[in-house]
């Protein structure tokens, strides 16, 4: 049942668990090392049921040039385990991670998906790649998988934090 799984703030101890999740998602997740994990551990949630990790989100905050104008974050690394896939969880660990990464107050939130139906359910809309050059840049330049990141089959989506909201 979804209501036993508990969603957290990852630990140093959850990087094997998080590792081997994402190693079993090679064919629809880039790698990343333990190394990797454990260094962006303050960025990960993982979702936990009894003592094992069955599912995890990351986020990364995207680098500008100069003053912060139009800063944006990464949801990445999301996996949910085949078993527990259906109920909700991904949806869960996704709004979980938007609420950590909505305090810094980012203006969009992007992902790079080969599932985009789940996500604009989520909110979040079709963008060109061409707008994500920073994104491009650090991560699907060393993409050994695909010649380029145009011809690249995973779809670029944002989410606007921006609001609306005028002072009184």
């Amino acid at each position: 049942m979804i209501q036993d799984i508990n969603i957290r703030a990852a630990e140093f101890e959850d990087a094997a668990p998080i590792f081997a999740l994402v190693q079993s998602a090679v064919d629809c997740l880039l790698p990343r090392s333990l190394g990797d994990l454990v260094q962006n551990i303050d960025r990960c949630l993982v979702a936990q049921r009894k003592q094992q990790v069955v599912g995890t989100v990351s986020w990364q905050i995207l680098p500008e040039i100069g003053c912060c104008s139009n800063p944006a974050v990464e949801i990445k690394s999301l996996i949910v385990r085949d078993n527990e896939r259906g109920h909700g969880l991904g949806r869960r660990l996704v709004n979980a991670a938007i609420d950590r990464i909505a305090v810094l107050r980012p203006r969009e939130i992007i992902v790079l998906t080969f599932t985009p139906a789940f996500f604009a359910r989520l909110g979040f809309e079709v963008t060109s790649k061409e707008r994500l050059m920073h994104k491009l840049y650090m991560g699907c330049m060393n993409c050994t998988r695909f010649e380029s990141p145009f011809t690249c089959p995973e779809v670029a989506m944002s989410l606007s934090m921006e609001t609306d909201e005028k002072e009184v």
